[in-house]
């Protein structure tokens, strides 16, 4: 890959699920430090330790699954979020990735259905406060529900995405 982004065939070169000691260790030990780690993020799983060290080496944080992908439904019916919903006029998808969009976080909902692929794009008419933020923050569970490489029945079952 290095070979291609120095012969300018690549733009960037980017990880995923690259925990800070592999980021740390990747870094080390090649010439060009990836663009982007992507690594599950969303309102319960929020990585504020691995943003930390993607800040520190200038990586930028990309989350998949910032809505779940259907195994955290639950988000959804969170009271902050419905409240807040509710008071933006906005959906509680909207909510939760105006959220990491804020945080700086890009974030990359899936979704086949045209109408909620818009509505992921309706973001930035509005900005949550600092005490909603706070707030919001305040739901971090701090634990992977898909990336859990150590649980390998959940990585076979995200491969039948």
């Amino acid at each position: 890959m290095e070979k291609l982004y120095t012969e300018g065939k690549v733009r960037a070169i980017g990880v995923s699920n690259f925990e800070p000691d592999q980021l740390l260790d990747l870094i080390a030990y090649n010439k060009v430090v990836p663009a982007v780690d992507q690594i599950e993020t969303n309102l319960y799983c929020q990585r504020d330790t691995e943003r930390g060290w993607m800040d520190k080496k200038m990586v930028a944080h990309m989350a998949y699954a910032p809505l779940g992908q259907d195994n955290r439904n639950e988000m959804f019916g969170e009271s902050a979020v419905l409240a807040l919903a509710g008071k933006y006029g906005k959906t509680p998808a909207q909510i939760m990735l105006r959220f990491l969009a804020q945080k700086g976080i890009a974030v990359i909902p899936r979704s086949t259905k045209f109408e909620h692929i818009k509505e992921n794009f309706d973001l930035f008419d509005f900005a949550l406060s600092a005490d909603e933020k706070v707030q919001l923050s305040s739901l971090d569970k701090k634990e992977p529900l898909i990336g859990k490489p150590e649980t390998p029945e959940l990585v076979e079952f995200s491969l039948t995405w």
